[in-house]
């Protein structure tokens, strides 16, 4: 492309990426199966992680976009439709089963690098456990890693105290032999591929370029505009180099080359965008004037350099933090007020009693905690109230 390159400004730039991503629309007053599909259509994955001190990751960034969402909704699909299925993007994820020939390439790609990686890894023998893994699955039916061990190691069952069948179902699971046929708990119940994925969707194949190209084009269709390391993170599913050849060759013909603005007022930085990005303003994209609690795992976030670039919110999520040096807490949520994260907040189920405890809240500097702002954050904090059982909101710290 010759001549000025165009510039998206800021404030463009996030509302094109939220937008993107759900959330500027208006949440619809009912969720259907057609309707959740689609969302996850749109978002190409939902994150899923075993962290439920509010609820599940996939169950918030269903939530923050669609308030009427409902668990048994997303079972459905999963469980009983087949329409979305669990595998591995840059970590584990509900996927579009339509999408599951990409992964059948992809399955090809990373059997390899899996297997050396998990040997460095110290877990001894479970390359031997395949065969009779599938034995025994192809005989006696879906099965819970638990099923399978072998009694031999105690521990907490982290990574470290995997014995060789639970790595050996791991590894079947993200090479395409097994699948995840339902949860049980928040523990995979694995199955045959055969059993769990349609025949129509098992019987397609890719090659490398194909699938270079898809992971390109759909991630810049996710995202707006894109680096060539941010269209290689999307998936997880392609490497750098390979994005960088593909903007070479593809990408500068095929869409245009603009500069991103920053939220503090920063360098510019080159990207790929759609060009119909061009002919838009920030008024042509409005947020809603609703305030929403975000996942850690949410996708619009989870590129943390992208997230600190378009919105100066420098987020970190402080599990592995140990407690004494965490700046705010354990799993603190964002919080997204129109087109803007406006703070965080730390809180959690209080089951027995049926309350939600909010433990901590924190404005960003600069953002004052008006009286309208106060009211749409009680406004979400009561949806996720009734979402997770709860029958009141109980703030035990200062708002």
């Amino acid at each position: 492309m010759s001549g000025v390159i165009p510039d998206l400004s800021n404030t463009l730039a996030r509302r094109v990426f939220l937008h993107r991503h759900g959330l500027l629309d208006r949440p619809p007053r009912t969720q259907s199966k057609a309707g959740l599909l689609g969302l996850v259509e749109r978002l190409g994955f939902i994150q899923v992680d075993s962290i439920n001190t509010v609820e599940r990751a996939h169950h918030m960034i269903v939530l923050a976009r669609q308030p009427a969402h409902r668990s048994e909704t997303l079972a459905t699909l999963l469980e009983q439709d087949r329409s979305l299925f669990e595998n591995w993007t840059h970590d584990a994820a509900v996927i579009p089963t339509a999408l599951f020939p990409i992964w059948r390439r992809h399955f090809v790609r990373v059997a390899d690098r899996l297997r050396e990686r998990w040997r460095s890894w110290r877990r001894e023998g479970f390359e031997a456990e395949f065969d009779a893994v599938l034995a025994r699955i192809a005989r006696d039916g879906p099965v819970l890693a638990r099923e399978l061990s072998d009694g031999t190691r105690k521990g907490g069952g982290g990574w470290w105290d995997w014995h060789p069948s639970k790595t050996a179902l791991e590894y079947l699971w993200r090479t395409g032999a097994l699948a995840v046929t339902r949860r049980d708990g928040f523990q995979k119940v694995y199955d045959l591929t055969e059993r769990v994925i349609p025949a129509v969707h098992r019987e397609s194949e890719i090659d490398d370029p194909t699938l270079v190209d898809w992971a390109c084009r759909s991630a810049l269709a996710r995202l707006g505009f894109a680096t060539p390391g941010e269209l290689a993170g999307f998936w997880g599913l392609i490497g750098v180099e390979e994005a960088k050849a593909w903007c070479e060759a593809v990408g500068r013909i095929d869409y245009a080359t603009v500069t991103v603005g920053t939220a503090d007022g920063s360098k510019p930085r080159l990207a790929l965008a759609d060009p119909t990005l061009l002919a838009l303003d920030a008024e042509n994209l409005t947020p809603p004037a609703r305030l929403r609690v975000l996942s850690p795992f949410d996708p619009v976030i989870r590129d943390r350099k992208r997230t600190q670039r378009l919105f100066g919110f420098d987020y970190r999520i402080e599990v592995f933090v140990p407690a004494v040096k965490r700046r705010y807490g354990y799993y603190v949520f964002p919080l997204l007020d129109g087109d803007r994260l406006v703070g965080r907040i730390d809180m959690r189920c209080r089951r027995d009693d049926g309350v939600l405890v909010v433990t901590g809240l924190w404005w960003e500097l600069g953002l004052r905690p008006t009286k309208a702002r106060q009211g749409r954050l009680e406004a979400e904090l009561d949806r996720i109230a009734r979402f997770t059982d709860c029958t009141q909101v109980q703030f035990e710290c200062d708002r």
